[in-house]
């Protein structure tokens, strides 16, 4: 990727990028999607030749309104549904090799998990399904259980959980196998302020250890503070693909600040910034918000509709 010239310390985002390189760990190519009712008829195209790429070590948000085909592309990535046309690889496997599954943690939008057990109990089930030593499994419940703050709770059954909380557990077992690959699917639904903060906080430190996290959301500001890249879907296409930091700069405004300055000064340009001796302290283009760009990106699709996405560098 192309970095613009410039003095200032490249940003943790772009610390990552360069990381990861061309180490994709998701592709999808020309993938589509379409239901079709009983006779065989076209229903609903719910994802239309869809390109895109996951690089390892990165959080990539998938955005877009209901029914837009989130949900859709990632079933699709995890096998659960087959495409009508087009190819997604995961670790460079055909997605619907389910052998590639036990490298992948997987939080659905709504967690169904055994009411009746408690929060050892259900990450040991779920740690017996991968086949976990004992010893390994007694490790990682309890290093989970820690991390998503139950430990307060871990013997309560999970009927008596608050949605916050079975909101832990679930992404608890997501990680019971240690994934290198994270979907998540509107991970923050039903937590609190606090719990909000700490879920994206154990999102960043994932990315810290080197796991991959591909998340969807509708809560756009979630979205905007931990990713790294985002795609916007609408009606099944790709409108927007990019840095969160790219897409959210605006180009056409430049905004300085700067510290001991005269009257006269504030009104010059950065030459005479110097000549006056102030401090520059920044120099920059404004950003605007997630929620503003997908709201325009929304009436532009509706307006324009068929604009296909460019990745912006």
């Amino acid at each position: 990727m192309d970095m613009p010239a410039t003095s200032e310390m490249p940003t943790t985002q772009d610390a990552v990028s360069a990381a990861s390189g061309s180490d994709v760990i998701i592709e999808t190519r020309n993938l589509t999607k379409v239901y079709r009712d009983f006779w065989g008829r076209q229903k609903v195209r719910a994802l239309k030749a869809l390109d895109l790429e996951v690089r390892r070590g990165e959080i990539f948000g998938l955005l877009g309104p209901n029914g837009s085909g989130k949900t859709t592309t990632m079933k699709l990535l995890l096998g659960l549904l087959f495409p009508t046309s087009g190819q997604a690889l995961v670790f460079d496997k055909d997605a619907t090799d389910v052998s590639k599954n036990e490298r992948i943690g997987y939080l659905p939008e709504e967690s169904y998990l055994y009411r009746f057990l408690n929060a050892e109990e259900t990450l040991d089930f779920y740690g017996r399904l991968f086949d976990m030593p004992a010893d390994l499994r007694r490790q990682r419940i309890n290093e989970l259980i820690d991390s998503v703050n139950l430990g307060w709770a871990r013997r309560r059954q999970l009927k008596e959980y608050s949605k916050g909380m079975a909101r832990r557990i679930g992404l608890a077992q997501a990680l019971i196998n240690d994934p290198e690959l994270i979907m998540l699917d509107e991970p923050t639904t039903g937590l609190d302020p606090i719990g909000t903060r700490e879920m994206k906080d154990l999102i960043l430190r994932l990315r810290d250890q080197g796991k991959t996290v591909l998340m969807c959301s509708h809560l756009l500001a979630d979205v905007q503070d931990v990713c790294d890249r985002i795609a916007i879907l609408y009606q099944g296409e790709l409108k927007e693909l990019g840095r969160v930091d790219r897409l959210l700069t605006v180009q056409d405004v430049t905004q300085i600040q700067a510290r001991g300055l005269s009257q006269e000064a504030q009104d010059e340009i950065k030459a005479v910034i110097q000549r006056h001796q102030g401090t520059l302290m920044s120099m920059s283009n404004p950003t605007s918000t997630l929620e503003e760009l997908f709201l325009n990106i929304v009436r532009d699709s509706e307006a324009r509709p068929g604009r296909r996405a460019q990745e912006k560098q």
